[in-house]
């Protein structure tokens, strides 16, 4: 299959599985568990992630269950204009996956979050299990590990939205990291901004 066509169906497929609410999915299928019919959709998303160029192993060989996570956001005035980065390896450094990602006028700290947000959804929609995010904002990485309270209530439903994105992994470590071991990812969030999504 054209890897291009099969990262499109992974995507709408990955798609459906987090927009379809329960009243959509039991119209369409009385019977169903809405829960389990997630599942499928995301493991079917999971099947047409398509292998490296030239690879003979299968898509789902070709992205392993164990990756590492870096992400970042920027925002040029705090607030202002933001923009998230994220870049997702293998255990051995191969990057399996970048994204960047215009964010519009928001805080630092919810650029931080976004960018993990958009990281965490990237990695989950690839199959990935067991995840080590790296970041380099040391606010949130002691907010997710329970050591800083949230106290803001716009970052309350960021956080809350990570909390229900890590219950797609069987195991997930938060690590703060210098931020010039975050060079890509931070990169990345600033050509966000100044491509403005383009």
């Amino acid at each position: 299959m054209n890897p291009l066509r099969s990262q499109s169906y992974s995507r709408v497929l990955a798609a459906l599985a987090e927009n379809l609410g329960d009243a959509e999915i039991r119209a369409a299928v009385p019977d169903a568990d809405p829960a389990e019919v997630r599942k499928i959709l995301r493991e079917l998303a999971g099947r047409f992630r398509p292998a490296v160029e030239g690879d003979s192993r299968s898509a789902a060989d070709a992205v392993p269950d164990a990756a590492v996570l870096f992400t970042d956001g920027a925002s040029r005035g705090n607030p202002g204009e933001a923009g998230a980065g994220a870049v997702l390896t293998g255990p051995d450094g191969r990057e399996i996956a970048s994204g960047r990602w215009y964010l519009g006028r928001v805080t630092n700290n919810a650029a931080e979050y976004l960018a993990l947000i958009h990281g965490l959804e990237e990695a989950a929609a690839r199959g990935i299990k067991r995840l080590e995010v790296r970041m380099d904002s040391e606010l949130v990485v002691r907010q997710l590990n329970g050591r800083y309270r949230v106290k803001d209530a716009g970052l309350k439903k960021l956080f809350s939205q990570v909390q229900e994105l890590r219950q797609r992994f069987s195991r997930i470590t938060f690590t703060h990291v210098r931020r010039e071991q975050n060079r890509r990812a931070d990169r990345l969030a600033n050509e966000a901004i100044d491509r403005k999504g383009r």
